[in-house]
């Protein structure tokens, strides 16, 4: 058994049950020691991370009260909320239980093979005592006795299976530590005196943990001597990485001091492999990012998250800065880490700068008011997102690269010294966009407020091809791919679905539209009329030239709503759209800048 001294004499207990494996069903025991005369409860609409209304209550379902043998009404007052009068002087009994079926890292799952939970979608919130004590009992199931627990929570009396009760100082605390349980593979490294613990549920027989670990442990080491310098300890005293690997998937949700993330099997290093797969390098930039967010967020944070309101949405305009900043800084630790080389970074990051300029809601909104937005727009994409949006993670991870290479190159300090300034000044807590601008002038020895007015609130171009030839990279332009040219996105799985229309390309100036599906393509006209079927893009060039879309008449065709129209198509010249390219060059004058930016 393991023990450790318990806090305070609970208030408010918790016992999860796996109730129904089959059915997916988890049973929740909440006791309220001394509950208010009139006792409100209520269930998170959404979970810190993710800036969506999720409306979780929507799986619960069964809640019943008792004082004893008494039964208390529980009276639903609104989508997520329960009133219940009672008798103060005896503790309340709630039951009730949650439907378990969303395998991403946001909510709760239940199998027979794997459990998973996050404490907003299980524990409801005992409104008035949300500062007291909590503890989370979690009971094991027999017919899974070699099932065990991971979790960063601090544990009470648990047995060696991670079975029985975690304290908790408060319900923050208890909804920002998510449970893995089940049969997984785990191993642990310590850095800096902090022990780390890497779980994977899912793996195949084929997965190298030792590289995954190695490689995390890696990462770990970069971002504590970022944040705390080569002698510094972090305030957490452990960490858990729990990775779920599925068949397709890919996210990450960052926690006090965890993180779930998911992805793809094949993406995991396998034995015996010298060259791992491309989406391994993926996956360690997402265990970078997540990892990056327990100082980026979790503890320096916007100030509207001084404190949280779980029935509704908490706005801020800085997710530019606490998601764009640690979008930048995830790969570049790993390159700092040694885990990429110049090249590979400089093509991670040419992928963020082409996503953004060929994004045309770059030109309509700032990426402050993308922030702001995000609620209503980043997480509920549309055909017209890509029109009238503009993504806080890529385009707030070119801010953060604008203003690392302009302090740069002014001499007098970088954003990495800013970042650690800020965590000073903001004592590891809530932090404002003049915080963020006061730390720049003490640091850099000016005022920027007009590049956060242009970068920030403004939906001008960013200066990126400038500061990064600057610093030794060179920037060409390519062609476009052929999408890109046409002003498309299309899925081409049994013919081409239109799924957006960019706006001011030639696909949105001939007429087409979301949801259509391109059937082909008839050339020229009178006698010298050809029709022709196409299954692809690809397929155009079997029909089209350069030449050719000069002196033809080309007409799409299209199916929309089961009606065949014609559209009018002026074929775009190659030079209409292009694409950058980024590489270090050869012969770098400015070699200094370059290795003190990419292995600072």
């Amino acid at each position: 058994m393991t023990s450790q001294k318990s806090p305070a004499k609970a208030q408010i207990h918790y016992r999860i049950e796996l109730f129904d494996l089959n059915a997916h069903l988890y049973q929740v025991t909440l006791t309220i020691a001394e509950p208010a005369i009139t006792q409100h409860v209520s269930l998170p609409v959404w979970i810190q991370g993710s800036y969506l209304v999720r409306e979780f209550s929507k799986n619960l379902q069964k809640l019943t009260a008792f004082q004893g043998k008494q039964r208390v009404d529980a009276v639903q007052s609104d989508k997520c909320s329960w009133q219940l009068d009672c008798d103060s002087s005896k503790p309340l009994l709630i039951t009730y239980q949650v439907f378990a079926l969303d395998n991403s890292v946001r909510t709760a799952w239940l199998d027979d093979a794997r459990g998973f939970f996050n404490g907003t979608s299980m524990c409801l919130r005992v409104e008035g005592q949300e500062d007291t004590a909590h503890v989370l009992e979690l009971k094991s199931l027999s017919s899974k006795r070699n099932w065990q627990v991971a979790t960063a929570a601090t544990p009470l009396k648990i047995n060696k299976q991670g079975f029985g009760s975690y304290a908790f100082a408060d319900y923050d605390e208890l909804v920002d530590c998510p449970f893995e349980l089940g049969t997984f593979w785990s191993d642990s490294f310590t850095v800096r005196g902090v022990k780390h613990r890497f779980v994977v549920a899912g793996a195949t027989a084929t997965f190298d943990g030792a590289k995954l670990l190695a490689d995390t442990q890696k990462i770990c080491a970069t971002a504590i001597v970022f944040w705390h310098g080569k002698s510094s300890k972090p305030a957490f005293k452990n960490y858990v990485f729990m990775l779920n690997a599925v068949d397709d998937g890919y996210g990450g949700l960052e926690h006090r001091n965890s993180t779930a993330l998911i992805c793809k099997r094949q993406d995991l290093p396998r034995l015996g492999q010298a060259k791992q797969p491309v989406g391994y390098t993926t996956l360690l930039g997402l265990i970078s990012h997540e990892y990056f967010h327990t100082w980026n967020v979790k503890r320096l944070r916007p100030k509207e998250f001084a404190e949280f309101d779980y029935s509704q949405e908490n706005y801020t305009e800085l997710l530019w800065f606490f998601e764009g900043f640690t979008s930048y800084y995830d790969d570049l630790l790993l390159r700092r880490a040694g885990l990429l080389d110049d090249a590979q970074y400089l093509d991670l990051l040419c992928k963020t700068a082409n996503q953004v300029a060929q994004t045309p809601g770059r030109k309509v909104q700032a990426v402050a008011e993308a922030s702001f937005d995000a609620w209503v727009k980043y997480y509920r994409p549309e055909p017209n997102t890509a029109n009238a949006t503009v993504s806080y993670y890529t385009k707030g991870a070119l801010v953060a690269l604008c203003f690392d290479l302009t302090l740069r190159a002014e001499g007098k300090t970088t954003l990495d010294d800013v970042m650690r300034g800020l965590w000073l000044r903001c004592k590891a807590g809530p932090m404002s966009e003049r915080d963020f601008a006061t730390v720049l002038e003490e640091l850099g020895g000016r005022s920027f407020a007009k590049e956060i007015k242009a970068w920030v609130h403004g939906t001008g171009e960013l200066p990126v091809r400038e500061l990064l030839v600057k610093h030794g990279v060179v920037v060409s332009d390519e062609p476009a791919q052929l999408q890109q040219r046409l002003g498309l996105r299309v899925a081409e799985a049994g013919g081409i679905n239109i799924k957006v229309v960019l706006s001011g390309g030639a696909a949105e100036k001939a007429g087409f539209a979301a949801g259509d599906e391109w059937l082909g393509i008839t050339l020229g006209a009178g006698s010298n009329t050809q029709s022709w079927r196409i299954h692809k893009l690809e397929d155009l060039a079997q029909y089209i030239t350069e030449q050719a879309a000069k002196s033809q008449k080309i007409t799409a065709i299209v199916a929309r709503d089961k009606r065949l129209i014609h559209l009018t198509l002026n074929w775009p010249a190659k030079s209409a759209e292009r694409t950058w390219q980024f590489k270090a060059a050869k012969e770098v004058s400015e070699a200094k800048q370059f290795s003190a930016w990419l292995a600072a």
